[in-house]
């Protein structure tokens, strides 16, 4: 029998009414704003519709050479390289690390406990754990300095997490992990379910230990899984968080926790105003976003995984 899109939507109506929505959403919140990129390439003016707006100067890249010479700019682009890649190299691993370590957990009640320990602080605002952070580590009357001096018998003896650069930078990404490893480890113990449980059999009966399983076994299961996040992250290479450097930052450490998001912040709302120049940065976030994706992506398949696209 030949298709008819009669008896399709009349079966399966309901289906496109619930996508309704979201499609709505998208177009309201997602789309019809991006018409206001505009701003990017014309002159500073809020009051006024981009469109009816004129031309910046440099043939309306007159925001951008501004953005690349501010030294402001620069800094923040920096830094958020800088922090984007440690959150990479030190986090990516965290969440599959303790998912297979979950995985290999004999005891249920044990296993599910333990998992509802690493999810609970993706719940926690960066407000809270920067308060807790204060508590913990301040250098006068933060927790593990009061042991630290009264251990080492010295009063002026300071570990200085977050008044030091390079400390702040490790209790940065220290404290990214532990929000996020948790709630990361939720996707690969999903993909780990899809792994055949006769792999893991055929390999005992071949004499594989525990560990060789592991790698055999279930990083194989794994690994298109790995890859398709890895993508992601890399798209997300200049993009940048603005509650997290900002909860965390303190006068101290501005030169190394001022990224682009609170770059933005300072010059479009915080009292700058430059609503033009900020939009300019956030296109240029976007657009080298986009371009790491399609590359990360071009990569995996060129090494045989199926990418996102």
């Amino acid at each position: 029998m030949g298709f008819s899109w009669k008896t399709y939507l009349k079966r399966y109506w309901t289906l496109y009414l619930l996508l309704l929505l979201p499609i709505v959403f998208f177009i309201v919140f997602r789309y019809v704003p991006m018409a206001y990129i505009l701003m990017a390439f014309k002159k500073n003016n809020i009051i006024k519709p981009p469109w009816l707006v004129d031309w910046a100067k440099n043939n309306g890249f007159e925001w951008f050479i501004k953005a690349f010479k501010d030294q402001l700019f620069i800094r923040a682009l920096g830094n958020t390289v800088k922090l984007n890649l440690l959150d990479l190299v030190c986090g990516f691993p965290a969440p599959i690390l303790m998912a297979l370590v979950l995985n290999e957990l004999a005891f249920k009640r044990f296993k599910k406990f333990t998992q509802t320990v690493l999810y609970l602080p993706h719940f926690l605002s960066w407000i809270i754990i920067s308060s807790l952070a204060l508590r913990l580590f301040a250098d006068n009357d933060g927790l593990i300095n009061i042991l630290y001096k009264q251990m080492s018998g010295n009063k002026d003896a300071v570990l200085p997490f977050l008044s030091q650069p390079s400390w702040w930078v490790g209790t940065y990404i220290g404290l990214g992990i532990w929000k996020e490893a948790g709630w990361g480890t939720i996707i690969y113990l999903a993909a780990l379910t899809g792994i055949s449980p006769e792999l893991y059999e055929a390999a005992a009966v071949d004499g594989a230990g525990r560990l060789r399983r592991i790698w055999h076994v279930t990083l194989p299961g794994l690994r298109p899984t790995i890859i398709t996040l890895l993508i992601m992250r890399l798209g997300y290479i200049l993009g940048s968080e603005f509650d997290r450097p900002l909860a965390m930052s303190n006068t101290l450490v501005t030169n190394v926790s001022t990224v682009l998001s609170v770059y933005v912040y300072q010059k479009g709302i915080n009292g700058g105003g430059q609503f033009s120049l900020t939009t300019a940065v956030g296109l240029f976030q976007s657009v080298v976003g986009v371009l790491f994706l399609f590359g990360a992506n071009f990569l995996a398949k060129r090494f045989g995984e199926r990418g996102i696209m």
